[in-house]
Parts: C-alpha cells; sequence; structure tokens
C-alpha cells in the first residue's frame, strides 16, 4: 500500500494582486515592490496538477471549492526553483509546518507571499 506524500509549492503571481486585493497587501507591510508576489501552498497532487486546480477553479464531489481565489485570479505560473530543494513528507500536518515556513522564510527575503 503507497502512502500519500505532501509536496510544497509556490506559484507567482501577478504585481496587481498586491494593489488589488487589501488582504493581500495588509499581509506584506515588508515589500517594497521590488521581487515578486507568491503563493504557497502544499498538495497530496503533483505541483503542476495542483496549478491546474487553483486555475479552473475545481470543486470536489461534495461541491466545495479547493482552489485558491487569489491562485486563480493572479497566478502567473510555478517557481519550481523556490520548492524544489524541499522533499515530500508523509504527513499533512507536517506538509502545513512547511509551508507555512517557506512562506515566511520568502516574505524574510522581501517577496509578498500569500499561503493558508
Amino acid at each position: 500500500m503507497s502512502k500519500t506524500l505532501y509536496r510544497v509549492y509556490v506559484v507567482e503571481l501577478s504585481k496587481r494582486v498586491f494593489t488589488e486585493n487589501a488582504m493581500f497587501r495588509a499581509a506584506n507591510p515588508q515589500f517594497n515592490g521590488v521581487l515578486e508576489c507568491l503563493y504557497v501552498g502544499m498538495t497530496s497532487k503533483t505541483p503542476k496538477e495542483r496549478f491546474e486546480q487553483h486555475k479552473t477553479g475545481y470543486r470536489n464531489k461534495k461541491g466545495h471549492k479547493l482552489s485558491s481565489n487569489i491562485v486563480q485570479k493572479y497566478g502567473l505560473y510555478l517557481r519550481p526553483s523556490l520548492y524544489n530543494h524541499i522533499d515530500p513528507v508523509l504527513t499533512r500536518a507536517e506538509a502545513l509546518e512547511i509551508e507555512e515556513g517557506l512562506a515566511l522564510e520568502l516574505r524574510r527575503e522581501r517577496y509578498a507571499v500569500w499561503y493558508n
């Protein structure tokens, strides 16, 4: 029986998200406009599959929307250079911890970052 692996991924967002989305702006007071706007997420799918779900507004069988509105509207493409060094993990909890850690690290580097 194969175990589910969870991966962390990063999506580059259009910089319009910073000017158009007040919550995004409020979450990133350190942003100086030089670097990119990013979304950090985690998934049990491949990052490419998950990005496609975001862009298409994917809903599960129960009708719950599983895509991020920010990625659906502003997502441009995956940024593997920012996450390829992170190995997949076995638990969702561990993936969420890594997701938050990466998001905060990228914010310290002066990126504007959104994560859930």
